[in-house]
């Protein structure tokens, strides 16, 4: 997720940054998401991974700690380094990172019996430069809370500025130091002025201009991709999606004809969309385009695999050498370039180096090989997914494609739990043609992040004339959300379900029930697998 101590940051140097020390906090990320929608460059790394000098190289202008956890009151627990306090520099603590800055600086943290988990109510009793024209002295203020341990007391030179009930010091404030402290997390959506309370620390407190813009980064990152590649040749795993499109125009625009695109037909695609990728990319890119169906390959692979994790690494390890096998066709290449995002690392890598759980491994993160003989060309790797559709805006992609719902790299695989056949790729294609057609229809499509039909690994009883039906049956999910890191289920309405249900099961033979899925994510994933 964060790159190695010793790499260069992701910004140019020109560019103003702020340093986000991660203490494993699951939405740790939507800190990063909140501070660039502002025009803020920043980058995460884990807190033991920040000495001094790296610090120092880095220049940024403050540093926020995330939450996480681990309590503060265990004596191994994660601690800022402590140059943090020492460099000058404005520091926010968000709920662990308040705890860890009042306990190093000379406060207290006790154990509370008075949990607050979700949303919760602050009464703010004060001012300062984070609560500015934002929250008001005598306002009530809704917050996301996720705390068990609590400050008892505050360390010499901090102010209180907002309480809760479970939470004497909500909100804490050294302005002499520029030291702030929140109980609560701003960067989720459940704080509702979250996202100002962020945009003051940068640009109140620490004086921030927010000059980071997609038209910065896409000429940034052509300069970084020329310094990457030289005259190495270049393949990229072309999906037909947003993430390797953008990335393969992007690099095209940095290397010209030294990008080969291959794109892997694994027959897990949508109903016409092969047919759709070689045209777009060879008629309106002009980019060297590779078109290999390699369909009987994978499904042979995946036949009598059930396990979602051996799935994506047998995807992942047959990508990669269906890629040496082009490139030595093509006389050799030196790189490979993919449209890994942030959240994609982000949940196939623990955030920390620790014990935290991998989600689930990405085909294009956690299923490469260890013996690959391409090094990775990814240039959208500190980008999350809205980022990347502004990024295609700005190459002047089709909004037909930048606008296109993302669809996984394993394809049809994920949304088959069990055994892999043609047969239920071929079934499970014409499912989600209808379902999305439907959705098109309706005038829903942009208002949906994702939306997609699921193969169920169980047959039901049904009644179809005068016959008795022993069929599959499906579920289908639409959900809503920015980042993809949390979703909540679209509520379309029971006509609407009823229309689709009533096509799937009247056209597709093999089909006699339909689900819809309502799990938001967490607990569940986007993805079934």
């Amino acid at each position: 997720m964060t790159p190695p101590p010793d790499s260069g940051s992701g910004a140019d140097a020109r560019h103003e940054r702020i340093l986000i020390l991660d203490f494993g906090s699951q939405v740790t990320q939507l800190i990063a998401r909140r501070l660039r929608e502002s025009g803020v460059y920043c980058e995460i790394w884990p807190f033991n991974a920040a000495p001094e000098a790296r610090i120092r190289a880095f220049d940024p202008k403050g540093i926020i700690l995330s939450g996480g956890p681990a309590s503060v009151t265990e004596g191994e627990s994660p601690r800022a380094p402590d140059y943090v306090f020492a460099a000058g520099l404005p520091v926010l603590g968000i709920c662990y990172g308040q705890q860890t800055m009042c306990a190093q600086l000379g406060g207290q943290v006790e154990g509370s019996d008075h949990r607050e988990f979700g949303r919760a109510f602050v009464d703010v009793t004060g001012d300062s430069l984070l609560t500015r024209d934002v929250w008001h002295k005598g306002a009530r203020e809704q917050v996301w809370m996720s705390h068990g341990d609590r400050v008892t007391r505050l360390p010499d030179g901090f102010r209180v500025v907002a309480t809760s009930e479970g939470a004497p010091f909500a909100a804490i404030a050294d302005d002499a130091r520029r030291f702030y402290g929140v109980q609560f997390h701003p960067e989720v959506v459940h704080t509702p002025h979250g996202a100002q309370l962020l945009r003051n620390f940068t640009h109140l407190v620490c004086g921030m201009r927010g000059d980071w813009t997609m038209g910065a980064f896409r000429a940034e990152m052509i300069e970084k991709i020329r310094a990457q590649v030289g005259k190495g040749r270049v393949v990229c795993g072309l999906s037909g999606g947003v993430d390797s499109s953008v990335a393969a125009v992007l690099i095209h625009e940095a290397i010209g004809d030294q990008l080969t695109c291959i794109y892997v037909d694994h027959g897990l695609m949508r109903a016409g969309e092969s047919e759709q990728v070689v045209a777009t990319f060879r008629d309106r890119f002009n980019i060297r385009l590779v078109h290999r169906d390699a369909s009987d390959l994978f499904l042979g692979q995946l036949s009598g695999v059930t396990d979602p994790e051996v799935k994506r690494k047998t995807i992942g390890r047959l990508f990669i050498e269906v890629f040496e096998e082009e490139q030595n066709r093509l006389g050799g290449a030196d790189f490979l370039a993919q449209g890994t995002l942030y959240p994609d690392v982000i949940e196939s890598v623990s955030a920390t180096g620790g014990p935290s759980v991998t989600i689930k491994s990405h085909h294009n993160v956690g299923g490469l090989p260890e013996g690959m003989r391409m090094q990775l060309v990814e240039p959208l790797r500190e980008l999350f997914k809205d980022e990347v559709r502004a990024l295609g805006r700005e190459l002047g992609i089709p909004e037909a494609i930048v606008g296109r719902h993302p669809f996984p790299g394993p394809g049809l695989a994920i949304r088959i739990p069990g055994e892999v056949t043609r047969e239920k790729a071929d079934l499970l294609r014409k499912v989600d043609t209808i379902f999305l057609e439907e959705i098109r229809s309706a005038g829903l499509y942009d208002a949906i992040w994702q939306a997609f039909a699921v193969l169920l690994p169980v047959r039901t009883v049904g009644v179809m004339g005068d016959g008795r039906t022993y069929d599959q049956a499906c579920a289908l999910r639409a959900v809503t959300s920015t980042d993809g890191m949390t979703a909540d289920v679209y509520p379309f309405d029971m006509a609407f379900l009823s229309r689709v249900s009533n096509r799937i099961v009247n056209e597709v033979r093999g089909i006699n029930r339909v689900t819809y899925d309502i799990t938001s994510k967490p607990p569940g994933t986007i993805e079934w697998e």
